[in-house]
């Protein structure tokens, strides 16, 4: 096994809304059993599993970066925020997060929701000002205040397009994701099902605001769902999907969907840029956003959810893209 660990830890004051430690373990190679860091277009950057005692940390279902690539906001499938920064080594890999916090979501009516099925916050978007989260059980997507979200209820509900009876109820907005606003779809809050899907087996899925706004659908294959997705700098779609069956253990995928191919009353398909099963190291993967590296090329973070559960973990994947075109606008 060619794995590398090194432990880092980082300030600890174990109140939820404070911060608290986070012990991470560097990864050093994507496949258990090999040295190969180039899969495709993909470059393994490098990885985390993270572990803390605080009892809330994990269940992180979706994660987004700042512009500086470092701090990001999180939300946990238990109704919290997650937020934090992450800390790299000198050569640039990831070592592990700081200044982490969890609060619980504020409601509503202003007061905060332990009923699971009523809090369970899946996809998340930043834009301008303002925090979208979308939940499943009890589907919607609510709008919160960038500024101040920790304690604030949602500032409003943007009707999703979907009607609620065509979605499960453990397979809703598990995919929330804003486009560029260079691009046609002038930065529109998409959202994709989980495991919600139309006649012919394919995704639902919405352009919520905008020019093009209105149903689309997202061709399902090989038994994955969709869990999350996030928009290169030119515009393409990349969707992570996930995969677990008894008899072939977890699976993990990445597809490329060309953006200028989202548009209402589509079928939208992508090609495969990464898939990954029990030799990788790979678990319950729910979040992706890509964020620009310091060498200009997007990179990809990949993180778990682990379900609060002894028999999986938390992970935090980075995979840069060797590619020319995927760092311009030019949808």
């Amino acid at each position: 096994m060619s794995l590398l660990f090194s432990a880092s830890v980082f300030p600890f004051a174990g109140v939820a809304g404070e911060t608290f430690a986070v012990d991470s373990r560097q990864i050093s190679n994507f496949k258990v059993t090999s040295e190969q860091s180039t899969f495709g277009s993909l470059e393994f950057v490098g990885g985390l599993v993270m572990n803390s005692d605080n009892a809330q940390f994990g269940a992180l279902s979706s994660i987004r970066f700042r512009p500086d690539g470092r701090h990001f906001v999180g939300v946990l499938d238990t109704g919290h925020w997650m937020t934090g920064a992450i800390e790299r080594d000198s050569e640039g890999r990831l070592l592990g997060l700081s200044s982490v916090e969890i609060s619980p979501m504020v409601g509503e009516g202003g007061s905060t929701e332990k009923t699971k099925w009523l809090v369970d916050a899946e996809g998340l978007a930043l834009r301008d000002g303002e925090i979208v989260v979308g939940f499943e059980q009890r589907h919607r997507v609510d709008v919160y205040p960038d500024a101040g979200f920790e304690t604030s209820p949602p500032l409003r509900s943007v009707p999703f397009l979907i009607p609620a009876g065509e979605l499960r109820r453990n397979g809703g907005f598990e995919t929330v994701v804003v486009a560029p606003t260079s691009s046609p779809l002038a930065g529109a809050v998409l959202v994709v099902a989980e495991r919600s899907v139309d006649p012919d087996g394919n995704f639902l899925a919405a352009i919520l605001e905008g020019p093009l706004k209105g149903r689309f659908t997202l061709k399902r294959r090989d038994r994955y769902d969709a869990t999350d997705a996030a928009f290169l700098p030119n515009g393409d779609l990349l969707l992570l999907e996930r995969r677990f069956e008894l008899s072939t253990g977890i699976g993990m995928r990445i597809r490329r969907i060309k953006g200028s191919s989202i548009r209402p009353g589509a079928v939208v398909d992508g090609e495969v840029l990464l898939e990954a099963g029990f030799g990788a190291q790979i678990d319950n993967m729910e979040g992706l956003d890509v964020v620009v590296g310091t060498d200009g090329t997007p990179h990809i973070i990949i993180t778990s959810d682990d379900n609060h559960s002894i028999l999986e973990r938390s992970l935090m994947l980075e995979f840069r893209l060797n590619e020319v075109d995927a760092k311009s606008t030019t949808n």
